[in-house]
């Protein structure tokens, strides 16, 4: 049986769904499965996945579920104690899936690991090592649009990047699998912010590169629906993992950051789109299932916490200088 199972979300896949798994067949290491879980894909995509690549498994789901319910629906598929979660608009390195493997089998308190992801169009620049959370209640890219060379050095992110990432299947069904009320955008973050409550770590591994064209299934970097479910799920990660105390800790850097945001998205037009996803946002909460606090975890939190007032000078100092 295979070590690994590589799954690929698609959604209207049609111009990159061959370079993704032609990259595939050309790896240094073999030993792994390959799904590919179709989102009602209208523009043949799904065809060229049954027609050419008849190695890979081929999952067609009834409508468009989101990421989320296709990483899922592959993970009820699969058996292998590691599972490599790929966008369908990537280029793999041929050592990609070698030396993610590798990475992780470093240690077993290992969760995730997050590839070097550099842009298609400019692979001299990063389009993500890794992701970092803050205090400000942002999620961002470790990295981006910075040179790729500043990026050579492993190390221990917030979260990984499920656009390119390995994952242990063991913890995964300890914490529990991906966020289905997450539809798309941020559930990587929120699966691996469960994890590192639970003292588990997500690291970034330099050596596993694949090339990421970005934007593949929305066509834009910034669009309604991007904004408005980006700033719907941002208020659902905060109401779920963290708890009361911490939310009310946290909370003058909450205003702040969301402040900066709607400012930002209505200097750009969307202001309209981020205030209707923070509206959204506060619905789920309502309907969601907050992840159950122990004190047993209570060092992790506090590490967290602590993690999370870094990254937020770091990301102020980023966007300032």
């Amino acid at each position: 049986m295979a070590e690994i199972t590589v799954i690929i979300p698609n959604y209207k896949g049609l111009d990159v769904i061959r370079d993704c798994m032609d990259s595939l067949m050309q790896q240094t290491f073999s030993d792994f499965d390959t799904i590919v879980v179709d989102n009602h894909s209208l523009d043949g995509s799904a065809e060229i996945v049954e027609l050419e690549y008849t190695w890979a498994k081929l999952i067609k789901l009834a409508d468009n579920f989101g990421f989320s319910r296709a990483v899922n629906e592959g993970l009820k598929a699969c058996k292998t104690p590691y599972v490599i979660l790929l966008n369908n608009d990537t280029r793999s390195d041929k050592d990609f899936v070698r030396a993610l493997y590798e990475a992780i089998k470093e240690d077993k308190n290992i969760f995730s690991v997050s590839s070097k992801m550099l842009q298609m169009d400019n692979p001299s620049r990063i389009d993500g090592a890794g992701d970092y959370y803050s205090a400000w209640g942002w999620a961002f890219a470790r990295g981006k649009d910075k040179s790729s060379s500043r990026y050579n050095e492993k190390a221990d992110v917030f979260s990984a990047c499920a656009g390119a990432a390995i994952y242990r299947r063991s913890i995964l069904d300890e914490i529990g699998w991906f966020d289905e009320f997450h539809f798309a955008y941020l559930e990587d973050v929120d699966v691996g912010y469960r994890a590192r409550i639970m003292g588990y770590r997500n690291v970034y591994e330099p050596a596993a590169i694949v090339y990421h064209k970005g934007s593949g299934a929305t066509g834009s970097r910034h669009n309604d629906f991007k904004v408005r479910i980006s700033a719907r799920n941002n208020m659902y990660i905060i109401m779920k993992n963290m708890p009361i105390l911490q939310i009310i800790i946290n909370l003058p850097f909450l205003l702040f950051g969301f402040g900066i945001k709607a400012m930002f998205f209505i200097f750009k037009g969307y202001g309209r789109a981020y205030l209707s996803g923070i509206k959204r946002g506060y619905l789920l909460c309502r309907q969601g299932r907050k992840f159950p606090y122990s004190s047993r975890n209570f060092n992790n939190y506090v590490k967290i916490q602590l993690e999370l007032w870094l990254n937020a000078i770091r990301r102020f100092t980023e966007v300032i200088f």
